[in-house]
């Protein structure tokens, strides 16, 4: 398979944002091959966030729009990848409420072009190359819309998307299955839950209490905080798309969760009182939490049931919530002069999804 070959070249999208910086550098680390690295560069992504590969031999960086369809080609013939893992897209929920047309343009559009092109490359390749090939789809639980107060989305669960956002993310899914039952390219797609970790950028429920809570400003939460997500830690949903592009099947879906259930209440909570340990303060930064008018259309509840990539994938969260969360915490407070950076001339860690 792909990553088991030291010759094998992978290309990433979005790998200058969260969690594709995350896969970047445990790829480049491990040493399983060539990676390509694929970003726009748009306010979400940084090459801060590639430090650590960025003088790798074994990788590449390249500043390219996935709507661009002439540079995909051209990147397709000149790096000839094995797989391609595509992580670009336009994350934020609040951002998709203000702006629902920057969302489609890259989550839909840009994943049509993206498989266009794998799919002309693919085309291309020797028998024994096409068979090995893989395309990986990594997308979200938003797209199954608000559970109630019981059950998990399993990947038999309808697309229900309530948020432009989900509804773009929604939309490159069928794409990408699409492709895969119209032409035949191997593709995975995965749904994950909530991920918090390192570099996230502060726009982010975890990172934003954070930060405004060392600032001594009021901590936000949405409605009364009842709201529940299932939390994964970054490098641990890496873990499970390096297991679905390694085992997995293609055509398949792969649910990956955490485990890690808790109200967007309960989250904060967590979060500042971790903060009064790795960062104490002349105040308990408990009391700066503050509800303020709920997001539109928030759904109350995303759960996840990840028994299937357990059993096919031999894959399992290997942190808890609170030893993440902690984690998380310190290295903020540690990276104090990435948050400037990455924030500068960008957000002001002004409130979004506000429309008049």
């Amino acid at each position: 398979m792909v990553n088991d070959s030291k010759g094998s070249t992978v290309l990433v999208t979005g790998g200058a944002g969260f969690i594709g910086s995350s896969l970047v550098r445990r790829l480049v680390a491990d040493g399983l091959g060539r990676v390509v690295t694929v970003d726009a560069l748009t306010y979400a992504g940084h090459l801060e966030n590639l430090t650590e590969a960025a003088d790798a031999p074994n990788h590449r960086f390249v500043e390219l729009d996935i709507t661009d369809g002439e540079g995909l080609r051209a990147l397709f013939d000149e790096e000839r990848p094995d797989a391609v893992l595509h992580l670009a897209a336009e994350s934020h929920v609040d951002r998709s409420i203000d702006d629902p047309a920057a969302f489609v343009r890259t989550n839909v559009l840009g994943t049509q072009t993206l498989l266009e092109a794998a799919r002309r490359h693919h085309a291309r390749l020797d028998e024994d190359a096409r068979a090995d090939f893989r395309y990986l789809q990594v997308s979200t639980d938003e797209v199954y819309g608000a559970l109630g107060p019981e059950g998990r989305f399993t990947e038999a669960s309808p697309y229900r998307p309530r948020s432009p956002y989900a509804a773009s993310k929604a939309g490159a899914d069928h794409l990408a299955r699409a492709t895969f039952e119209t032409y035949g390219l191997p593709v995975l797609v995965t749904n994950c839950s909530n991920n918090y970790g390192p570099y996230q950028f502060p726009e982010k429920l975890i990172p934003l209490t954070i930060l405004k809570a060392l600032a001594g400003e009021p901590v936000p939460v949405y409605g009364d905080g009842s709201n529940v997500r299932d939390w994964l830690h970054v490098d641990d949903h890496v873990s499970g798309l390096l297991a679905a592009l390694e085992r997995g099947r293609p055509g398949e879906t792969y649910l990956i969760g955490g485990d890690g259930e808790r109200s967007n209440l309960e989250v904060v909570r967590a979060v500042l009182g971790a903060l009064n340990e790795a960062a104490p303060g002349d105040r308990d930064y408990q009391e700066l939490v503050t509800f303020v008018p709920d997001r539109p259309g928030h759904d109350f509840r995303y759960a996840v049931d990840a028994s299937r990539s357990r059993r096919e994938l031999g894959w399992k969260p290997s942190r808890s919530f609170e030893d993440g969360i902690r984690e998380t915490v310190r290295w903020y407070v540690a990276h104090r002069g990435w948050c400037d950076a990455v924030t500068r001339d960008r957000y002001r860690f002004e409130r979004l999804g506000t429309p008049a």
